[in-house]
């Protein structure tokens, strides 16, 4: 990763009725045809590791790419009524129209998304021709009984193997009535016939979140980039919810999906190499892409 100098620019542009607010971020030396469109997660304070959207930013456009981050409707400095990720289309769309209009030059547009905002982009790309490519981090794709299977099969199987444990249990430090309740609750969820989870096109078991993006994802021809922490449930729901679906494996069996993981970050990378490796890989993956 280079660096060079770059422009932020303020915007604002309507979605329906109501006023949203971005952040542009261009290099100052070249006229970039290719854009990152940042679409931000759920509500979220915009400092600590969120603040990664703004360095993200940063190190593109002084990367020669250009960016744009934004709130949609109800989130941050946006206006507007907070409908939840599942009915972004409508932002997404708007916000990529005021990328092209504060940069003209882009023909292209890549959609980046962390969590709720990864699955929001699929639900939106078939739609959109500019869409040249995705970039997604830990999908979600939480549903009662999936998390409650990832938790007995990547936590507390794991904490039955940790050393640290057992030394608490021997000690008297360990709050073991507490512990076997939450597991034990656990347990009843993941087994449970939960019809909240059984979609109309989901076998039972099935996660109708993970089918819904399967379906975005099999109406969109163009690239995608998957970027996933090692040391997160989320991204291992979504690793579990794809195991156990036979189109998302066909999907991966295309090709079109890169995927990188980065086996000791946490959900958010929020720590400094974490974050900077997320910056070099989205960067060199920009680059890289046809055309």
């Amino acid at each position: 990763v280079t660096y060079s100098m770059s422009i932020k620019t303020p915007v604002s542009f309507r979605c329906g009725d109501a006023d949203l607010i971005g952040m542009v971020h261009t290099p100052d030396d070249s006229a970039p045809r290719r854009g990152v469109l940042i679409v931000v997660g759920g509500p979220q304070y915009r400092i600590g590791s969120h603040r990664q959207f703004l360095l993200l930013a940063r190190a593109l456009a002084e990367n020669g790419i250009a960016a744009m981050r934004f709130d949609y409707r109800g989130l941050g400095d946006s206006g507007g009524v907070f409908a939840g990720f599942e009915n972004i289309d409508d932002d997404i769309h708007a916000a990529a129209d005021a990328f092209q209009e504060a940069v003209p030059d882009i023909e292209e547009i890549i959609l980046w998304g962390l969590c709720d905002a990864a699955s929001a982009i699929l639900f939106y790309v078939p739609g959109d021709s500019r869409i040249a490519g995705s970039v997604l981090l830990n999908p979600w794709v939480r549903s009662e009984t999936g998390y409650a299977k990832t938790q007995l099969r990547h936590y507390y199987l794991r904490r039955l193997a940790s050393r640290e444990m057992w030394s608490k249990i021997f000690r008297g430090r360990f709050q073991l009535f507490e512990s076997l309740q939450s597991f034990f609750g656990t347990i009843r969820r993941a087994t449970a016939d939960n019809k909240k989870d059984i979609g109309d096109n989901s076998t039972p078991g099935g996660n109708p979140l993970a089918d819904r993006m399967a379906e975005g994802l099999a109406g969109y021809d163009r690239p995608v980039l998957l970027v996933m922490s090692g040391n997160d449930l989320t991204a291992r729901e979504f690793d579990d919810a794809v195991s156990a679906s036979p189109r998302w494996q066909k999907l991966i069996a295309t090709g079109r999906m890169t995927r990188h993981d980065i086996p000791a970050a946490d959900h958010t990378f929020s720590r400094r190499m974490w974050r900077d490796e997320v910056s070099a890989i989205t960067i060199d993956w920009v680059r890289g892409l046809p055309g």
